[in-house]
């Protein structure tokens, strides 16, 4: 019995010494960005519950291992044989039963954290998301907005109706924690309820193509009256852009160019779109054409018509506007110089 009580004041304390030291290296909380949703809350307690288990349970094992090796080791000139089991139904029901009653805590500290994690609120406020290579687009239906910053309001509720346009992507912002894959066809919802005001990146999660690494958006979390003055400041802009260039620059937002295509300059996966309006394109041929309203046209029916050089082969996919919708792109683009 004695030694019974000693590997069990040991495993204690292997326990214990093993969370500490887990923690100060950051696996069992540090490891973590700041929580910056109700359900992130939840998803790290349920976290350090498991951090515990796996000490805990190392330790078990580790301890009588390394106790028996010093203890109950053949001392020298000794040649006798150990002495003989057959077994011990008490102790083989006792680590049967408290094994059972472990998982079945866990399995309920599990569907706990779920539930809190899917908990509906029915006063949501709901924003639609795009995901495509390799852009995200945000639509706030009631209003009438799209933009490619998400804006959320603190202590709110928002359930996103995310789609994908081509490829499976996936919605990850770390403070939140809750990660969403996207699949091509259906609906995808994602619940959060952010609790910190502050700025963050959603990030695609989902190896999605060559400019994977680059397709993350601004999220930002603001209080109520930032929230209700940021979409009054987009409404009114959504108003100014009834003219052809506007509606031609919310079409690029809403189908995810800007993704591809920079308006600054900057090289990205796509030719810029500064000064493209009428310049020369060279292409993967060789040869030049002018980037006028025909070229431009063609190129968004059919990007692979003709390549530009240092972008071939393209990634784009072919779009089915109407012919007014191009017409205010075209109008767009000549605004860019």
């Amino acid at each position: 019995m004695g030694h019974f009580i000693i590997v069990g004041i040991l495993v204690v304390v292997m326990a214990i010494l093993t969370y500490v030291g887990l923690d100060a290296a950051g696996v069992a909380t540090q490891m973590h960005p700041i929580e910056a949703s109700l359900q992130s809350v939840s998803i790290d307690w349920l976290w350090n519950w498991e951090i515990m288990a796996i000490s805990f349970l190392f330790a078990l094992i580790v301890v009588p291992m390394a106790y028996s090796m010093i203890v109950f080791r053949r001392k020298k000139g000794d040649p006798s044989e150990g002495e003989h089991f057959e077994g011990n139904t008490t102790l083989e029901i006792v680590w049967t039963v408290i094994p059972l009653f472990a998982v079945l805590a866990l399995a309920y500290m599990g569907s706990y954290s779920l539930g809190e994690t899917r908990r509906v609120d029915p006063n949501a406020i709901v924003i639609k998301v795009k995901a495509q290579q390799f852009a995200w687009t945000f639509e706030y239906p009631e209003y009438g907005i799209v933009s490619n910053e998400l804006h959320l309001p603190v202590d709110q509720q928002v359930v996103l109706k995310m789609e994908s346009a081509d490829v499976i992507h996936s919605f990850w912002v770390p403070e939140f924690r809750v990660k969403q894959d996207i699949v091509p066809g259906p609906l995808t919802d994602y619940r959060i309820t952010p609790i910190l005001v502050g700025d963050y990146k959603v990030r695609c999660a989902e190896l999605c193509g060559a400019s994977h690494a680059y397709m993350e958006n601004n999220v930002i979390v603001d209080t109520k009256a930032d929230y209700d003055a940021w979409i009054a400041e987009q409404r009114a802009i959504a108003l100014a852009n009834q003219t052809p260039e506007g509606q031609g620059k919310l079409l690029t937002v809403k189908n995810g160019c800007i993704g591809c295509h920079s308006v600054d300059g900057a090289k990205m996966t796509g030719p810029t779109w500064l000064g493209l309006f009428g310049s020369n394109a060279e292409l993967a041929d060789g040869t030049t054409v002018v980037s006028d309203e025909a070229y431009i046209t063609e190129s968004i029916l059919d990007p692979k018509a003709k390549e530009v050089a240092g972008f071939s082969p393209t990634t784009m996919p072919p779009y089915t506007l109407s012919e007014v919708e191009i017409a205010n792109i075209i109008a767009y683009l000549k605004t860019l110089k």
